[in-house]
């Protein structure tokens, strides 16, 4: 139970309306938030209710103080994850059904493998912190970047003036063919999946 609540006050909710705070790229791209700001008695729990087009990305980010569990309740996804154990990305793709599961702190992303891809991330906190790789990119400054290193600082600030911090859900929506490639959903992730029966 969360502490210092008190569940006679009229003000307590047990129930909330997860589309009432919501991250909007547009009509197919947006994210429903639900965490302790929306439902006051949450407890070591909150949600994304995610729902993305093909090729529409939740952008790289990571929680440093929350693991997060994928599930794909339609379309289909691939939820690409570093582990920083033996410095690899793993490649998971799910369907309905099917999860994914996010260790704390591990940077990570999602992309969507087909339309109407409806996700649901699940995390151990009321309030997951992110690190969001466009702020990253975006705040760090360029000289620290262009020594450490040891690139051109010009050729740095050119390379990340496009990006928009804070993207949530990339593309950004005035992307064009040529900034990026049509097709990300990369050819060697298969594309089907497992249903196991019930």
């Amino acid at each position: 139970m969360v502490q210092n609540l008190d569940y006679t006050s009229p003000a307590t909710q047990y129930t909330a309306d997860v589309s009432s705070n919501v991250f909007t790229k547009d009509r197919e791209n947006y994210i429903n938030v639900l965490g302790i700001q929306q439902l006051n008695t949450l407890d070591n729990v909150s949600l994304l209710d995610i729902f993305l087009s093909t090729n529409n990305v939740v952008e790289p980010h990571y929680h440093q103080n929350a693991a997060e569990l994928v599930y794909c309740i339609s379309g289909s996804a691939v939820v690409s994850i570093f582990n920083p154990f033996t410095k690899q990305f793993h490649h998971y793709p799910i369907g309905p059904r099917q999860v994914a599961n996010v260790p704390q702190g591990w940077w990570h992303y999602e992309v969507a493998a087909s339309d109407q891809t409806h996700l649901l991330a699940i995390f151990n906190s009321p309030t997951p912190d992110v690190i969001l790789g466009s702020d990253l990119l975006k705040f760090t400054p360029s000289n620290i970047m262009a020594h450490t290193y040891c690139m051109n600082e010009k050729q740095w600030i050119q390379t990340v003036a496009p990006v928009q911090s804070t993207t949530f859900i990339g593309p950004p929506k005035n992307c064009s063919g040529e900034q990026r490639q049509d097709q990300y959903y990369p050819s060697h992730y298969p594309q089907t999946f497992y249903h196991p029966p019930y």
